[in-house]
C-alpha cells in the first residue's frame, strides 16, 4: 500500500467562501475551487477525482467546465472516510504513471441543498432503524451522543472538557477569515442536542468547495509530500449492535499501521488537522494516535490545543467534508497557515464516517523524516 510514500506532493489547494447558503450550485463551487488550486499549482491536471454522497458535481461535468480533457477520472462514494485517504489514491495514479497530475475536490450545498439528514448513507436505510429508532437513535447526532457519553464515564472527562473543545475551536478561528463561526460564544447556553452533546458540540452545516492539485515530487519539489496513507475501522459507535466497545472509532484500528507505514511515533507529528464533527472525537484520537496520554487529556484539553486544528476545523471553520482540514494541513506545512505552528514539518490528517475512516501524514520536504 505504501509504494507511493513520498512520491507525491500536494502542490496547490483551492477554496470557495463557505457559507450556508452559496446561491450557487455545487458544479459553480466545484468549478472554483478547482481553478484556485490549479493556479496555485501551475499545472494542468491529466486525472480528477470526485468524491461525494450523491449531493455533489460529476467528475465530467467539472472536466467540461475547466476544459480539460478527461482521461483517468473516477467517481468515490464517500464523504469524511475520504478526505485522507483519497490522497493515497491520487498517490498511487501518479506512482503507477497513470498520471501525471491529479485534481481532488469536493463540493456540496450541505446546508442549503441535500443535508446530511435526507441522504441514504449505507445499504439498507430504513431496515436497521426499526430496531434502533424506538431507543432514540434518531440520527447521527444521537448516535453519537451515546458513544459520547459512555467515553465521558470511561476517561472521567465531563462535559467541561467538551467545553474546553468547543472553546479553543472557536478561539482558534477568531484568527481563520474562513471560518463560519469566529466568535467565543457561551458554550453553556448553546440547547442541548442530545446528552451530552450540546449545538455547538456539532460541526457546521455548509455550503462550499475544496480542492487539491497532486502531483509527482520532482514537478513540485518544495511542495508538501503524501507520505503514508492509512484507511480502516471496524465495528463500533457506528455499528453498537456489533461491538464491545460503542466509543471505538476508525482511530484506534489505523493508528498502529499508520505510523508503522511512515516509520514515525507520534512524537514527530508536529500539528494535527483532525476530523471533529462531534467534539468528543478529539480526545479519543488524541488518545488513539498516541497524542496525548488518557491521564493527561483533562489538562491538554484546557490548555487549547494549539497545535490541533489550529483553522478552528470542522467545528468552527466549515464543513467539507474534511477536505478542507487537509488544505490547512498543507499551509501549516508551506508556513503560511491559520494561527501558523512554528517549524511545523509533519502533519496528519484524519476522516471519519462511523467507524470506519483514515489518516494521513504529509511532511514538508528536507525534513529528514
Amino acid at each position: 500500500m505504501q509504494g507511493f510514500s513520498g512520491k507525491a506532493a500536494v502542490a496547490g489547494v483551492g477554496m470557495t467562501d463557505l457559507s450556508r447558503h452559496s446561491g450557487r450550485t455545487e458544479l459553480q463551487l466545484a468549478v472554483e475551487a478547482a481553478r484556485h488550486a490549479i493556479d496555485e499549482a501551475g499545472q494542468r491536471p491529466d486525472a480528477i477525482l470526485g468524491y461525494h454522497l450523491g449531493d455533489s458535481a460529476p467528475v465530467i461535468h467539472v472536466a467540461r467546465e475547466l476544459r480539460i480533457e478527461l482521461g483517468w477520472h473516477n467517481e468515490i462514494y464517500g464523504g469524511g472516510t475520504q478526505c485522507a485517504s483519497i490522497l493515497g489514491d491520487a498517490a498511487m495514479l501518479i506512482d503507477a504513471g497513470l498520471a501525471r497530475t491529479v485534481l481532488v475536490y469536493r463540493a456540496l450545498n450541505g446546508r442549503s441543498g441535500r443535508r446530511m439528514n435526507t441522504l441514504s448513507l449505507k445499504l439498507g436505510e430504513g431496515v436497521e432503524e426499526q430496531f434502533t429508532h424506538p431507543y432514540g437513535l434518531a440520527g447521527p447526532v444521537q448516535q453519537f451522543a451515546l458513544a459520547a457519553q459512555r467515553y465521558l464515564h470511561h476517561t472521567g472527562l465531563t462535559e467541561e472538557h467538551l467545553c474546553a473543545v468547543v472553546r479553543g475551536s472557536r478561539t482558534h478561528a477568531v484568527a481563520n477569515p474562513r471560518a463560519l463561526r469566529r466568535e467565543v460564544e457561551d458554550y453553556w447556553a448553546s440547547p442541548m442536542v442530545a446528552s451530552p452533546l450540546r449545538r455547538a458540540d456539532c460541526c457546521q452545516e455548509t455550503d462550499g468547495a475544496c480542492a487539491l492539485v497532486i502531483t509527482s515530487a520532482d514537478r513540485a519539489p518544495a511542495a508538501p509530500r503524501v507520505h503514508a496513507v492509512v484507511r480502516g475501522g471496524g465495528p463500533g459507535a457506528s455499528a453498537m449492535d456489533r461491538t464491545d466497545d460503542v466509543t471505538r472509532i476508525f482511530s484506534s484500528h489505523v493508528a498502529g499501521p499508520l505510523f508503522a507505514a511512515a516509520g514515525m511515533t507520534p512524537a514527530d507529528v508536529d500539528v494535527a488537522l483532525l476530523y471533529d464533527a462531534y467534539s468528543w472525537l478529539v480526545p479519543r484520537q488524541l488518545e488513539d494516535f498516541g497524542l496525548c496520554a488518557r491521564a493527561d487529556l483533562a489538562a491538554t484539553l484546557h490548555d487549547g490545543l494549539a497545535t490541533v486544528n489550529p483553522h478552528g476545523g470542522l467545528l468552527s471553520e466549515g464543513y467539507v467534508h474534511g477536505l478542507n482540514n487537509v488544505a490547512e494541513a498543507v499551509r501549516q506545512l508551506r508556513g503560511d497557515g491559520v494561527n501558523q505552528v512554528p517549524g511545523a514539518e509533519v502533519a496528519l490528517c484524519t476522516g471519519f464516517g462511523g467507524s470506519y475512516g483514515s489518516a494521513a501524514i504529509l511532511v514538508r520536504p528536507g525534513t529528514g523524516r
